[in-house]
């Protein structure tokens, strides 16, 4: 059983039905289940995610998905104080944007054992806190 946590993009891809990535996130989301592995992410995403409908109006597609990251399914990370620390070292030593170090900041806090992303420059990166980060095409799942 591990922590993994997913970039927002997953969830975009996931919600919106991506017709290049979707079948790949609901292969990983099945092996998930089947390995008892946990999902989580931060806030951060959840607001990322919630951007599209909002812009388009979708106010039903916007309550679906902030219903979908409610506990007991996605465990969503808090930026606490202490991920503030992680992000300031993160911004200091890796060439990542704001946005990006959120989300590793909050990862790197949990103690995640993956970090799974669409990212092709997060992806292999070495962030203290983060066991690993791997792209959605990694052969993991």
């Amino acid at each position: 059983m591990s922590l993994i946590y997913w970039d927002t993009m997953l969830f975009v891809y996931w919600f919106e039905e991506h017709p290049v990535h979707a079948d790949r996130i609901r292969h990983i989301l099945t092996r998930m289940e089947q390995r008892k592995d946990s999902l989580c992410t931060s806030a951060f995403a959840v607001a990322e995610t919630l951007v599209g409908p909002y812009k388009k109006g979708a106010l039903e597609m916007a309550d679906r998905i902030r219903e979908a990251f409610r506990p007991p399914f996605i465990q969503v990370l808090p930026f606490t104080s202490d991920a503030a620390n992680h992000y300031a070292k993160i911004r200091a030593g890796l060439r990542v944007s704001p946005a990006d170090a959120i989300h590793l900041a909050c990862a790197a806090e949990a103690g995640v054992d993956l970090f799974l992303t669409n990212d092709r420059g997060l992806a292999g990166q070495i962030v203290p806190g983060i066991q690993f980060i791997a792209g959605l095409d990694s052969d993991l799942f």
